[in-house]
């Protein structure tokens, strides 16, 4: 994918510390700096964060709480691996669950929301064309940010953002994918159609579908490398 990551090291802002770690591990994580299988060592992350180990520490028990990571008896903390089974629940719920988003935002949406919408899909698309795949990503954050707060359902925005993070572990892969691009870039131009429509139903039929294709990707590249089934653990049962 395109571009270098960015630092991992924390600065001197408003937000605490520990929330900036756990930010910074988290995109890590999601944008496929950290890849599955991958150790995560304390102190390598506190040299990269340049935060205690205290930091590091409550950060990656969030992180296993969130799905991210297990914590393996004789490697220590892990990034998670998801398996070809529980992307396909995974894609279940997102479908059904944006397509909610997708409706409420055509009903609910002002017209400002309906423009920043706009915004990123163009974003999107200058992304894709100049082969950034990390700003891809970031860009289609934005767009299900904007989506969710649109919408105005807490519930959903909670419940997705959570199943996004998990759903990111094998996102990247799904995107670069051949053609991808073009099909993700005519899916959310259909999504955009029916919400500037203000028609809820073919908004809601055209995010199941964007979240069906995208699912039919990853669960044949899933296929084709099946991970290795891993030890149980605390996050893994959530």
């Amino acid at each position: 994918m395109g571009s270098s990551h960015p630092s991992l090291e924390v600065t001197r802002t408003v937000a605490p510390v520990r929330q900036q770690v756990l930010e910074n591990l988290r995109r890590a994580i999601v944008e496929g700096r950290f890849r599955p299988a991958d150790r995560l060592v304390e102190r390598e992350l506190c040299a990269l964060t340049g935060a205690s180990r205290s930091s590091v520490r409550e950060a990656l028990r969030q992180l296993e709480a969130e799905g991210l990571i297990l914590t393996l008896p004789d490697r220590g903390p892990i990034v998670r691996s998801v398996s070809k089974t529980e992307a396909a629940d995974l894609y279940q719920v997102r479908a059904l669950l944006e397509g909610l988003a997708g409706g409420l935002f055509a009903e609910r949406a002002t017209d400002d929301d309906i423009a920043a919408l706009r915004k990123t899909v163009d974003e999107l698309e200058v992304a894709f064309e100049s082969g950034d795949g990390w700003q891809a990503l970031r860009t289609k954050d934005q767009f299900y940010e904007i989506l969710l707060a649109g919408g105005g359902s807490e519930v959903a925005q909670s419940l997705l953002h959570s199943l996004h993070n998990r759903i990111s572990l094998v996102r990247a892969t799904t995107l670069a994918q051949h053609g991808r691009s073009e099909s993700t870039m005519r899916e959310m131009r259909a999504i955009l159609e029916a919400i500037e429509q203000r028609d809820p139903e073919a908004a809601r039929i055209a995010c199941v579908e964007h979240v069906q294709q995208a699912a039919k990707i990853a669960l044949r590249v899933l296929g084709s490398a099946e991970p290795e089934p891993q030890p149980s653990s605390v996050a893994a049962t959530r």
